[in-house]
């Protein structure tokens, strides 16, 4: 089943450019925040993270929080919002039927508030428990801001491990995943390394090229086409590291056994602009 794709930047935040690859520049560059606007058939419009939100100033505004906000110093008006950009697209929030969230830091749910009728999609492991009873220095250490939440979130909060299974593509090293519609249109992975649980979403048929929304699973493309890793000063921020070099080769192998694919990390501002051109934007 085909779905339309296009993809939003919510926000951006800004690090040195070596620290997201060895081949980059001792520099201050923008990282994006990539929001994948998805429209089904029947499903209705679905989206992959939020982006941003101006609720991120005010959840880092005191106490331990505001570290977050001096290491990725981000933008977000209340325009750039993945929200505001679709109501001028003529989307509105409400019609946001289920929002895929790849992992839990603030850069990914800013917007979640934002859209009241969806319900949230996500692997178990990006969320444990635990989060309720740590301290707010430990929750920042995880860059996990609880604010973000929207009341009921729980409630109506989707294991992907309750989906059906889903073959991974042929030749690519995934595990199995997870048809999260049980339609084949949308299938999940799990990409765990830079954090537990991350969740990856393969579009086999848009509008365009078949596409691998890929999260944080690298930062920048070329890590799995040319093997520039972060530099190792970004492990303090990776929950595996190990985990995390084994999804870039993973995602190197997918990109050589599908030349056809798109594999478009969330802050990687090039495959933005490829995806964006492949797909007619």
């Amino acid at each position: 089943m085909t779905v339309r794709l296009t993809l939003l930047v919510a926000g951006a935040c800004r690090q040195i450019e070596r620290v997201a690859r060895r081949g980059g520049r001792w520099r201050s560059v923008q990282f994006p925040a990539l929001v994948g606007v998805i429209e089904h058939p029947t499903a209705g419009v679905m989206l992959f993270d939020t982006g941003y939100s101006p609720r991120f100033f005010a959840e880092t505004a005191r106490g331990a929080a505001r570290l977050y906000r001096w290491l990725t110093p981000p933008t977000c008006t209340a325009q750039e919002t993945a929200a505001a950009q679709l109501t001028a697209a003529g989307i509105s929030p409400y019609q946001v039927k289920i929002v895929v969230i790849s992992h839990f830091h603030a850069d990914h749910i800013g917007g979640l508030a934002d859209f009241p009728a969806a319900r949230f999609l996500y692997l178990r492991s990006a969320l444990r428990p635990a989060w309720r009873t740590r301290s707010s220095v430990s929750n920042v250490r995880h860059a996990f801001l609880p604010g973000l939440l929207p009341p009921g979130f729980e409630e109506r909060s989707i294991s992907a491990e309750d989906c059906p299974a889903a073959p991974p593509p042929p030749g690519t090293g995934l595990d199995p995943g997870f048809d999260l519609l049980g339609d084949g249109s949308l299938l999940g992975f799990d990409l765990s390394g830079h954090v537990a649980g991350q969740l990856g979403l393969f579009l086999p048929q848009t509008q365009g090229p078949p596409v691998m929304l890929v999260g944080d699973a690298c930062w920048h493309r070329r890590a799995f086409t040319h093997g520039e890793l972060p530099h190792p000063v970004a492990r303090l921020v990776t929950a595996d590291p190990r985990a995390y070099r084994q999804r870039i080769e993973t995602l190197g192998r997918l990109a050589r056994a599908r030349p056809d694919l798109l594999v478009v990390p969330s802050h990687c501002e090039t495959s933005i602009g490829l995806a964006r051109q492949a797909l007619g934007e």
